[in-house]
């Protein structure tokens, strides 16, 4: 199993801004040090909170500074944009990084960027499906492209010039595309599937139930073999909101603690995603009542704290509730103590996935029999 680096982020707002920039690309640049083989970042543009606003440009910024760690949008939320506009950036990005890139996309799941852009009223998955399709047909196909959808027209035929370069577009590095995964959520979400069936990969987030990360797979072999195509688990990630410390009272405290930042990312996100509607997410059973998810509750079943050998057990009981994946996406949390932060994640590189590679060979079948 591999170990990669998500971060949304999510920062007390009263902080210094250029302070959490710096912050979060410090994170990725220990984890390239540590051997993390991706970095995902997420962005938003009306939260002051989850303040990148940009991930492509915050991982351009981070092109010539990190030597090995794949550089991934985690996501880019499609219907915020225009697709020419975003074709064209990924293809600079996936060049500048030579292919260390991977194009992580979703439709975005913030209410005040959906009012922000136009889309609080709008089918957003539907429009979501038509971005990344004229996104694709621009880097397959030749200008003038001439390609119709029910929210963008995409052509410069009335304008293009050939032979001095006017109106063509840049291709991406990697060809024939960047590889493309798709952030997924909902308890047997129809995203997935899709995913399966259109060549994606899949990233299943950190806050949701165990249960309900494991219908994830399903759905997505489901739409695999709807196209006759072999699902590798390996291309799977999982992503989980992990604290390793030295000792277990530092753990506790940090990981739960009354002014612990997994206790503040709990908060915000219990609080945004229930309002959105989205309680679902963090019940074992649909039927029950709203008041039963509190963040003690959320941190208690959704945040993995403690010394190396108790992270090394409790993450090798979720793997056994979820199944096989390739990629565990360790998450990013506010640096409310620095040094923890950092010890938090060379313990994860150095003790924690060894030992759990090593139990996972020892007691597992090999990932492509045990999916058959």
């Amino acid at each position: 199993m591999n170990l990669g680096y998500f971060t949304m982020p999510i920062h007390p707002p009263g902080r210094d801004y250029a302070q959490t920039l710096k912050e979060d690309r410090d994170a990725i640049l220990l984890a390239d040090r540590l051997g993390f083989t991706e970095a995902y970042v997420g962005e938003h543009v009306t939260d002051v909170a989850e303040s990148i606003t940009d991930c492509t440009v915050f991982l351009a910024s981070l092109a010539n500074v990190t030597q090995n760690i794949k550089l991934c949008t985690g996501t880019v939320n499609l219907p915020n944009g225009h697709p020419a506009a975003i074709a064209s950036k990924i293809a600079m990005l996936d060049n500048i990084l030579e292919g260390r890139f991977v194009f992580g996309i979703s439709p975005g799941g913030l209410p005040s960027d959906w009012e922000m852009f136009g889309n609080l009223d709008v089918d957003r998955r539907e429009k979501f499906a038509e971005c990344i399709e004229l996104i694709l047909g621009i880097w397959a196909g030749e200008a003038p492209y001439n390609l119709q959808g029910k929210y963008w027209t995409i052509t410069t035929e009335r304008t293009q010039i050939p032979h001095i370069g006017q109106g063509l577009m840049v291709k991406p590095y990697q060809k024939p595309r960047p590889p493309i995964v798709v952030t997924v959520v909902e308890p047997s979400s129809k995203s997935a599937a899709d995913a399966g069936a259109r060549g994606f990969e899949v990233i299943s987030a950190n806050f949701l139930l165990p249960q309900w990360v494991k219908t994830h797979w399903t759905r997505f072999v489901e739409g695999c073999e709807s196209v006759s195509r072999t699902p590798d688990p390996q291309s799977w990630r999982v992503a989980k909101t992990i604290f390793v410390a030295d000792d277990e009272r530092t753990a506790r405290e940090y990981g739960f603690g009354e002014n612990s930042p997994y206790r503040f990312y709990y908060d915000q996100l219990l609080f945004k995603l229930v309002r959105a509607g989205r309680a679902n997410l963090f019940k074992p059973d649909p039927d029950l009542p709203d008041s039963v998810v509190t963040t003690d509750a959320l941190i208690d079943q959704l945040v993995i704290a403690g010394t190396p050998g108790q992270v090394v057990e409790q993450l090798l009981a979720f793997h056994d509730q979820v199944g096989e994946f390739g990629t565990l996406l360790y998450c990013g949390i506010d640096w409310v103590d620095p040094q923890l932060a950092r010890r938090s994640m060379e313990l994860m590189a150095e003790q924690v996935m060894p030992e759990v590679n090593r139990a996972i060979a020892g007691s597992h079948p090999p990932a492509a029999a045990a999916r058959t």
